[in-house]
């Protein structure tokens, strides 16, 4: 009789072991690859419900965007409720569907989380598609939500259906994350039963480039703040009072400069960044992402990647004043302008947007009233360790594009993930996404790369397929 070393018996196991697993992912990208028609099909379907949560008008396209999400989620064999939160504070909330499996014994729990409304269209003249019929142009598919965030939901179905069951599913797709979420945490502790869960997979982020998997690590925090400055309680005849008298928009504007020394980066006292990210954007890359115009120059110092994702940045996202069409020989008395602050992820918001709001009070020039309202504030994410379960993720994805992932920040804010670890702290988060710099999120033209779609639902589809084994 032949004696077999325990090491060879070992080195047979692991072989057999991973031909098993090759056969699994290899059945799971011919099951998606197969479906994957149904799945553009499907996304053109819900693309063509105009769920944009900000208008009220379209509150019948919401709920006919919550059903027909149901109906799918009901054909998966999940436990599938429409809820509409009530709320002393915000009211009803926009329809949300929450849809559940259990998981076999032994087996974890995966909370899936994306969202169905989307945004308004804004200009159509700009759009070289009609936004709400989804069309297949080369390898994207354009339409408003056909990547945010209308594709993380078809993302999930698809995933689902492609995956080995066992795995616990708890299916969590919102309907007002465009317009803040204002019932999110109201609904997490309502029903935090219910979407209890070992892993939270996100899928509202994006991706580093086209064809480069990515796991977003940290958001910026984000705060709203109205400015309203004030010279004069009437407005005057500039012929007659111009000289000693600026108007209104001159020291808006003077008051707005303060904010950004010479060099381009944010001048206000107390506003935490650092300069510590570890992939970084090629300026050509850049300028080209963003259609920046030659000429212009780029804004602040450090890495861009640290001026994107981990400094702060301030906008003038509106100002009220009055327009060319009304032009008239007239000293503006007041002038409304609105800042959009980005905080870096580590620092807390409120605290940011009050030293921003302390700076605009204390730089008020020419002696003008100044008055300044935070709106609103929601907080960063910075992702802690990686855990048993976000290294699945990280295999998964590898896998799935056949290259590693990549850690990026976003220079966005999803003030929601901080609430989803507030409220599950031990669960593991995944922020993923479908995205990439070319998708053109909440502008005309918004689009999905199909072959990056594609290998996010074999990723999740991995994903679960592993737990459930």
């Amino acid at each position: 009789m032949t004696s077999v070393a325990v090491t060879d018996v070992n080195r047979e196991f692991a072989g057999a072991a991973n031909y098993a697993e090759r056969m699994d992912e290899i059945a799971i990208k011919t099951r998606v690859a197969e479906n994957f028609p149904q799945a553009i099909a499907d996304l053109k379907e819900l693309v063509a419900i105009e769920s944009i949560s900000s208008l009220p008008s379209h509150e019948l396209q919401m709920q006919q965007s919550a059903n027909w999400i149901a109906a799918r989620t009901r054909e998966l064999g999940l436990d599938t409720q429409i809820i509409q939160l009530q709320t002393s504070e915000n009211g009803t909330g926009r329809p949300a569907i929450l849809a559940t499996r259990p998981a076999q014994p032994g087996k974890r729990t995966v909370l899936l989380y994306a969202h169905h409304d989307v945004q308004p269209t804004g200009e159509l003249a700009l759009w070289d598609t009609a936004p709400f019929e989804a069309q297949v142009v080369g390898d994207r598919i354009y339409g408003r939500g056909t990547a945010d965030d209308k594709a993380g939901v078809i993302l999930h179905l698809a995933a689902i259906a492609a995956a080995e069951p066992g795995a616990g599913i708890v299916l969590f797709i919102e309907g007002e994350e465009e317009v803040g979420s204002p019932t999110f945490v109201d609904f997490l502790h309502t029903y935090q039963e219910e979407l209890a869960a070992d892993l939270i997979v996100v899928a509202d982020s994006n991706n580093w480039e086209v064809g480069s998997p990515s796991l977003t690590t940290s958001l910026r925090g984000v705060a709203t703040l109205e400015v309203e400055l004030r010279v004069l309680d009437h407005a005057l005849h500039s012929g007659m009072y111009g000289g000693p008298i600026l108007d209104s928009v001159t020291l808006a504007a003077r008051l707005i400069a303060t904010l950004h020394d010479d060099a381009g980066d944010v001048a206000v006292a107390g506003l935490a960044g650092s300069d510590n990210t570890d992939v970084d954007y090629a300026e050509a890359q850049l300028r080209a992402d963003a259609g920046v115009l030659p000429g212009v120059e780029l804004a602040g110092t450090g890495s861009l990647t640290s001026r994107l994702w981990t400094k702060p940045a301030i906008s003038v996202i509106a100002m009220d004043t009055t327009t060319v069409a009304q032009a008239s020989n007239t000293i503006s008395p007041t002038t409304k302008f609105v800042l959009s602050l980005r905080v870096s992820p580590a620092q807390d918001t409120k605290v940011a947007a009050e030293a921003l709001r302390a700076h605009l009070l204390a730089n008020a020039p020419f002696g003008a009233e100044v008055t300044v309202n935070i709106v609103e504030t929601g907080p960063g994410f910075t992702a802690g360790a990686d855990t048993e379960l976000t290294n699945l993720g990280r295999a998964a994805l590898a896998a799935a594009w056949g290259k590693e992932p990549v850690d990026i920040g976003v220079g966005g804010s999803i003030p929601f993930i901080s609430d989803l670890a507030e409220v599950f702290p031990a669960a593991s988060i995944l922020v993923t996404g479908v995205e990439d710099p070319d998708t053109r999120a909440h502008s005309a033209n918004e689009s999905l790369h199909l072959g990056d779609w594609q290998n996010a639902i074999v990723a999740e589809a991995l994903l679960l397929s592993e737990l459930a084994n």
